[in-house]
C-alpha cells in the first residue's frame, strides 16, 4: 500500500511557525530513527517516561500501519536539511489514540552529527488555537469595529486598526491615556459609568449608545453600539476591560426620525382647530429636528375658506399660526402667533410658496437671503442662525401655508435626509390642517345655519315672562336637531314648542329647520295642540320617505291661555315638561307619552291643566337629563333642586340648571325653555253676548267703542268700528244662533267674533260690479294680524290693532264709513 497523500493532516512542508501553545511537547530523533530526547511535555501528552521511550524507534509510537509509510514517506520526500509538518496518529501509553499535530526540523548534534527535532502538540488544541491566533490577529488588524483593551483603571493598553482610524491618534501615543484625554467630545462619563461598573460586577453590557465627535470626523456627532466585558486570568484576576464599538450613526438616525414620525402621529391633529394644529406642527418638531418652527397659514385656510389650486403666487397674506424655538417666550421669533407676515421677493419663503416645492439652505447668510429685511437679517446673526428649510404644507392640490425650520444651536446644517423628515412631518400636518380648515368651514356654516333656525333671542308676550338656553355637543358645535320657540296665536295666548331631530350635524339641524317652519305654520292656523303634533307625524314621514337618513323626531306642544290660565299640552315621545308652583314645589308631569313623530297611524292626547299667576313651566330636550350619566330618577331631583331656589330671575335658572346637570362634555344637545306665566285680569277683557240680528250690528259698535273709551284708546276707536261693523254682519250672514263679541286689551288690542258656524272665511278681491265682498279686504288693510279658529261650538274671527297713536279720517275713510253705515 501507498503513502497516502496528505492534505493539511500528514506530513508536508514545513511552515516555519510554531505551535500556539505556550509550551509543546519535544523529542529528539537521531538519523536512525531513534529517540534520545523525550520532553516532559511529551511525556504528558503521550503517557509515556523519558526511560520508555528513548532508545526506541519512534516509529514504535504511531498508531498504526498507515502513519508508519506516511512518515516514511515524508522522510524520503524531504532531505536531511528540510523541514516538514504533519498530523499522525499516535498511540498514548495507555492504548488509545491520539491525533498529533508535528513540526520535524533538521538540528545538529554536538558531536557534529545531524537529527531530527520534533514539537508535538493536540492536533484538536492546535487547531483552535491557531484559529483564535487568527482571529485575534485579524480583529486587531482586519476587523471594521473598533475595539480597546484597557487596563483596570481605564487606560489604554492596545487598539485594534479601526479604532486607530476612528480616533485619529497612532496607536503607541495612546497606551495609558485615559478616554477623557484622547476623545473628550464624546459622553465620557457615562462611558466610563459603565465601563467601571462592568469592571466591578463582571457582568458584561451589550449594545449600549455613546453619542459623541472623534477627531476622525468633528464637524458631525457619531453614534455607537458599545458592547464591553471584563478580561480575567485563570486565577480570575482582572486584567483589564475590552470595549468593541460599531458605528450606527445611520441607522440611530433612522431610527429617531421614525420614531419623531410615529410621535408626530399622535401629536399632531389632536382636535379640528387650525391654528392649534399648526402649533403642534411646530412642538414635535422642537428640538428633535429644528432648534426654530415656525408655521404660517394663509389666511384663506385661517377663514376656512377653501384656498386656489397650486403653489400660491403672489404676495399672498399669511398669518403666523404656530411659533416653537428652543428658549421661552421664543425671542428667537420675528413674528408672534396671530401677526401678520410679510415674504419679500426672493428669499426661501416666497420661492417656497411660489413654486410649491421644498427648499433647503444647508449654509443661511443673511446678507445674501434677507437683505431687504433688516429685522429678519438682524435675528439671523444675532442668535447665530446657519441653517434653514422652508416646506409647503400642501394637502388635496392646495398650498394652505409654510413651515419654517432653523438650527443655530444644533452645529450641524440641514441635509436631505432631515428634509425628507420635515416633508413627511409638513404633508402629515397639512392634511390634519386642512380637515380642521374643512370642520372649520362646516363649523361657520352650521354656526350660521343654527342661528338662522333658533330665535336669537325670545320675543316678549304679555302672557309668560320666557328664557332659553340651547348647548350643542362639544363634537358637533353648533349644528344639532334641537329646537324651541315660543310663539304668538290668536286670543293673547302662546304656544310653547321643545322638540328635538334624531341625530347631530347639519342633517339634523336642515331637519329641524324644516319642523320648526312647519311648526310656525300650524301655529298659524291655530290647532289644537294633537293636530299640530299630528300634521308634523305625516311631515317627519314624508321627511323619511325623501331621504332614509331622517329617522325620526320628539315634540311637546302646549298652548297657555293667560286669560282662562290654563295650559294645553300634548306630547310626541317627547320628556314631559316640569312645573314649578309659586310656592317652589316642583312638579314632574305625567302626560300621556304619545308616539315619536315618524311613526304613522298612532293618535296623540292632550291634557289641560289650570295654572296659578306665577307658575314656572320647564320644557327641555332629553340630553338634559342624560346628560347626568345616572339614573333618570337622580337627574330629575337634581333639576328639581336647581329650579326651586326662590328669588332668581329666568337667566339665573338657566345657569343654575347647567351648573347642576351637565357636564363640560356633553354626548347629546340640550335645548331649555324657561316660561313664567302671567294672568290678564279681568279689567283687560270685555265680552258681550248678542243675538243674530243685523239691526244690532250699530250696537256692537257702540259697545266697542265705548269699551275703548274707558281703556283710554279712543284713538283706535275708527279701525275698531269698521273691524266690528264687518266681523258682526258677516257672522249674522253666515251663521246661526248667539254671537259673542270680545275685546282684549294687551300690547295690542284684539278684537274677536265668535259664532257657531264651521264654515271657513275667504278673503277675496272683489270686482267694481260687486256689492259686497270687501268685508275681510278691509279688516285685512287694517290690522296687522288676523284669522280664523275653530273649537267644538264654531269659530272665531280675531284680529289684531297695534296700539299705535290715531289718525285723523281722511275722504277715503268717511267714504268707508258711509258704505259701512249704508250696509
Amino acid at each position: 500500500m501507498g503513502a497516502p497523500k496528505i492534505v493539511g493532516d500528514g506530513p508536508g512542508s514545513g511552515s516555519g511557525r510554531r505551535f500556539p501553545g505556550a509550551d509543546p511537547a519535544i523529542a529528539v530523533v537521531d538519523v536512525q530513527g531513534s529517540v534520545f530526547l523525550w520532553s516532559p511535555q511529551a511525556q504528558a501528552l503521550l503517557g509515556y517516561p523519558a526511560h520508555e521511550v528513548c532508545g526506541r524507534p519512534a516509529a514504535d509510537l504511531l498508531a498504526g500501519q498507515e502513519d508508519r509509510q506516511a512518515a516514511v514517506a515524508a522522510l524520503e520526500r524531504h532531505p536531511a536539511e528540510e523541514s516538514w509538518d504533519g498530523v499522525l496518529g499516535m498511540r498514548r501509553r495507555d492504548g488509545h489514540v491520539v491525533r498529533v499535530a508535528l513540526q520535524v526540523r533538521p538540528v545538529m548534534c554536538s558531536k557534529g552529527g545531524r537529527a531530527w527535532m520534533v514539537v508535538a502538540a493536540d492536533a484538536h488544541q492546535a487547531r483552535r488555537e491557531a484559529m483564535d491566533r487568527a482571529i485575534l490577529e485579524a480583529l486587531f488588524t482586519q476587523s471594521p469595529i473598533s475595539v480597546v483593551v484597557m487596563d483596570p483603571e481605564l487606560r489604554y493598553l492596545c487598539v485594534n486598526a479601526e479604532a486607530e482610524r476612528d480616533i485619529a491618534v497612532p496607536a503607541e501615543q495612546l497606551l495609558g491615556r485615559h478616554i477623557s484625554d484622547v476623545v473628550p467630545d464624546v459622553d465620557v462619563v457615562g462611558l466610563e459609568a459603565v465601563l467601571r461598573r462592568v469592571r466591578d460586577t463582571g457582568e458584561p453590557v451589550l449594545g449600549f449608545h455613546v453619542h459623541g465627535r472623534t477627531p476622525r470626523d468633528p464637524d458631525h456627532e457619531r453614534v455607537w453600539s458599545d458592547s464591553c466585558f471584563r478580561l480575567t486570568d485563570a486565577a480570575g484576576r482582572i486584567l483589564g476591560m475590552c470595549q468593541a464599538s460599531v458605528d450606527v450613526t445611520d441607522g440611530y438616525r433612522a431610527q429617531q426620525r421614525l420614531a419623531l414620525l410615529n410621535e408626530a402621529g399622535t401629536r399632531i391633529g389632536t382636535t379640528l382647530d387650525v391654528s392649534h394644529t399648526a402649533q403642534e406642527l411646530a412642538d414635535a418638531a422642537v428640538p428633535a429636528l429644528a432648534d426654530i418652527v415656525s408655521v404660517d397659514l394663509l389666511e384663506t385656510t385661517l377663514q376656512g375658506e377653501e384656498p386656489p389650486p397650486g403653489p400660491a403666487g403672489g404676495q399672498v397674506p399669511a398669518r403666523r399660526a404656530g411659533i416653537r424655538t428652543l428658549q421661552e417666550h421664543a425671542p428667537e421669533a420675528l413674528y408672534r402667533v396671530g401677526e401678520t407676515v410679510a415674504y419679500y421677493p426672493d428669499t426661501p419663503e416666497a420661492r417656497c410658496l411660489a413654486m410649491g416645492q421644498p427648499v433647503l439652505v444647508p449654509a443661511l447668510n443673511a446678507g445674501e437671503w434677507f437683505a431687504p429685511d433688516a429685522r429678519r437679517a438682524g435675528k439671523i446673526r444675532e442668535f447665530g442662525m446657519h441653517s434653514l428649510m422652508m416646506v409647503p404644507l400642501r394637502a388635496r392640490g392646495v398650498t394652505l401655508g409654510l413651515a419654517g425650520f432653523v438650527r443655530y444651536r444644533n452645529p450641524e446644517p440641514f441635509d436631505e435626509g432631515d428634509l425628507a423628515l420635515a416633508e413627511e412631518l409638513a404633508s402629515r400636518a397639512a392634511v390634519c390642517v386642512d380637515n380642521a380648515r374643512r370642520y372649520t368651514r362646516e363649523h361657520t356654516t352650521a354656526l350660521a345655519l343654527q342661528r338662522s333656525l333658533l330665535p336669537r333671542e325670545l320675543p316678549r308676550y304679555p302672557a309668560v315672562e320666557s328664557a332659553s338656553l340651547y348647548l350643542p355637543t362639544a363634537a358637533h358645535a353648533h349644528a344639532g336637531g334641537d329646537w324651541f320657540d315660543v310663539l304668538p296665536i290668536s286670543g293673547a295666548r302662546v304656544a310653547l314648542v321643545v322638540g328635538g331631530v334624531t341625530g347631530h350635524g347639519l342633517h339634523a339641524a336642515a331637519t329641524m329647520g324644516r319642523l320648526r317652519a312647519a311648526v310656525h305654520t300650524l301655529a298659524e292656523l291655530d290647532l289644537a295642540p294633537e293636530e299640530v303634533l299630528t300634521q308634523l307625524d305625516a311631515l317627519v314621514i314624508r321627511f323619511a320617505q325623501e331621504d332614509s337618513d331622517i329617522k325620526g323626531a320628539t315634540c311637546l306642544y302646549s298652548v297657555y291661555d293667560p286669560i282662562a290660565r290654563t295650559c294645553t299640552l300634548a306630547r310626541a315621545g317627547h320628556p314631559p315638561p316640569v312645573v314649578v308652583h309659586p310656592d317652589g314645589a316642583a312638579e314632574f308631569l305625567d302626560l300621556p307619552p304619545g308616539p315619536p313623530l315618524g311613526l304613522g297611524g298612532l293618535p296623540f292626547e292632550t291634557t289641560e291643566l289650570q295654572l296659578a299667576e306665577g307658575t314656572l313651566l320647564v320644557l327641555h330636550t332629553g340630553g338634559l337629563i342624560e346628560a347626568q350619566g345616572r339614573d333618570a330618577k337622580a337627574g330629575l331631583d337634581r333639576l328639581a333642586r336647581a329650579l326651586s331656589v326662590p328669588g332668581r330671575s329666568l337667566d339665573q335658572l338657566c345657569e343654575a340648571v347647567v351648573a347642576a346637570l351637565l357636564p363640560e362634555r356633553r354626548a347629546e344637545d340640550v335645548a331649555l325653555l324657561l316660561a313664567r306665566t302671567r294672568v290678564l285680569g279681568a279689567d283687560r277683557v270685555a265680552s258681550w253676548l248678542l243675538p243674530a240680528d243685523p239691526a244690532l250690528v250699530a250696537d256692537a259698535r257702540a259697545l266697542a267703542i265705548g269699551q275703548l273709551a274707558d281703556w283710554d284708546l279712543e284713538p283706535l276707536a275708527f279701525t275698531t268700528g269698521l273691524i266690528v261693523s264687518e266681523l258682526v254682519t258677516n257672522a249674522i250672514r253666515h251663521a246661526h244662533g248667539p254671537i259673542e263679541l270680545r275685546l282684549i286689551h294687551t300690547d295690542v288690542l284684539i278684537c274677536e267674533v265668535s259664532d257657531s258656524s264651521l264654515s271657513s272665511p275667504h278673503l277675496r278681491r272683489a270686482r267694481l260690479t260687486d256689492e259686497g265682498g270687501r268685508g275681510l279686504f278691509l279688516v285685512a288693510q287694517l290690522t296687522s294680524r288676523w284669522g280664523t279658529r275653530y273649537h267644538a261650538d264654531g269659530k272665531t274671527i280675531w284680529a289684531e290693532q297695534p296700539l299705535l297713536p290715531g289718525r285723523e279720517p281722511t275722504i277715503l275713510d268717511a267714504a268707508i264709513w258711509d258704505t259701512v253705515l249704508e250696509t
